[in-house]
C-alpha cells in the first residue's frame, strides 16, 4: 500500500478551490478551527463531530519496564496524556466500502458493518 499524505497545505487549498474564499481566510479558518480543537483536548474534555467521529483525553499508565522497539533498550514509561480517535458511523461506513463492492451477503448477515 502506497503512504498517501495530506497537509495542511493541502487541506487549505482544496478548500480555497472548492469555495473560492480567500487562501489566506481559509487558512485562518482552518488554523483556528485545529486550535479549538487543541484547546478542548487540553482541558480533557472529549470532541464530538458528528458524522465525522469523536476524539478523546485518555490517561495512559506507565510501566517500569518497557523496551524501545527502535533500539531494544529497557526503560521505564511515565504515566501520560494520548488522544484516541473514533470514526463516526458514517466515515467508518465509507472507509469500509472503499475497498470496492460490498459482498451482500455480508451485510445481510451482519448489518451495515460485516464484523
Amino acid at each position: 500500500m502506497t503512504e498517501k499524505k495530506y497537509t495542511k497545505a493541502d487541506l487549505i487549498d482544496s478548500v480555497h478551490h472548492k469555495t473560492g474564499v480567500d487562501r489566506k481566510e481559509v487558512q485562518t479558518v482552518i488554523e483556528s478551527f485545529l486550535n479549538a480543537i487543541q484547546s478542548a483536548l487540553m482541558e480533557e474534555a472529549t470532541l464530538e463531530l458528528r458524522g465525522f467521529g469523536t476524539f478523546e483525553f485518555k490517561m495512559r499508565k506507565g510501566r517500569e519496564k518497557a523496551r524501545n522497539p527502535r533500539t531494544g533498550a529497557i526503560l521505564s514509561v511515565q504515566a501520560h496524556g494520548a488522544v484516541t480517535f473514533r470514526p463516526g458511523r458514517k466515515l467508518k461506513q465509507d472507509l469500509w466500502n472503499l475497498g470496492g463492492v460490498s459482498d451482500s451477503k455480508d451485510t445481510e448477515a451482519y448489518g451495515e458493518y460485516p464484523y
